[in-house]
């Protein structure tokens, strides 16, 4: 199940900018994959959902599990088989006798609701900004040249001209910089396991 974009056309034209009708589709796949590109960098849906992920057991009595905020958990197996003493406590699993089975190697797949109900504005704000620029780069050239990739000028000087470009590493304007990855994983607990939405 696709997950809705964290922002809309209406959030862009609350920040001033003007979405005409025959404009819609390509700012909403803007939207799209900028959201994408936040929710792959947190790690989460971010928005409230129900999922099935695979984690790997730990030999401690905590589990911990990715997409935080995770509110509620349905069902955990093992192997195909149920668990059911665990406990759900601040977004990790307890459980006494541990979550390591044997001396081999434990994947418990896990259906839990986790996200948020509502998108927080840094984020609604960060996504609306991702897909402007990408609606201004696409509206530079009637032909859509604008998207391909550009590097900016952070400086120029006019005697004996010389000009200096971005070399942040970013390809397009749904690239996130170092320094939002690292805010959006510390937010919600990016981690490597595998989310799949139901």
């Amino acid at each position: 199940m696709a997950l809705d974009p964290l922002a809309t056309v209406a959030d862009l034209e609350a920040r001033g900018l003007y979405v005409d009708a025959s404009e819609e589709t390509i700012v909403g796949t803007f939207l799209a994959v900028a959201s994408a590109a936040v929710r792959e960098a947190a790690a989460s849906p971010i928005t409230q959902t129900t999922s099935t992920v695979t984690v790997e057991g730990e030999p401690g009595q905590w589990l911990t599990l990715p997409g935080q905020p995770v509110t509620a958990v349905s069902t955990v197996l093992l192997d195909g088989e149920a668990v059911t003493d665990w406990r759900l406590v601040g977004g990790r699993l307890w459980r006494t006798a541990g979550w390591a089975s044997g001396c081999g190697l434990s994947l418990f797949d896990v259906t839990q609701t986790h996200g948020l109900e509502t998108v927080p504005a840094d984020l609604v704000d960060l996504v609306s900004r991702m897909a402007a620029g990408a609606l201004k780069a696409q509206r530079a050239e009637e032909d859509g040249s604008g998207l391909a990739a550009d590097k900016p000028i952070t400086s120029e000087r006019i005697g004996d001209y010389a000009v200096t470009y971005a070399n942040d590493g970013r390809v397009t304007e749904m690239e996130l910089p170092q320094h939002w990855r690292e805010r959006l994983e510390a937010r919600f607990g990016g981690g490597t396991q595998l989310l799949r939405s139901r």
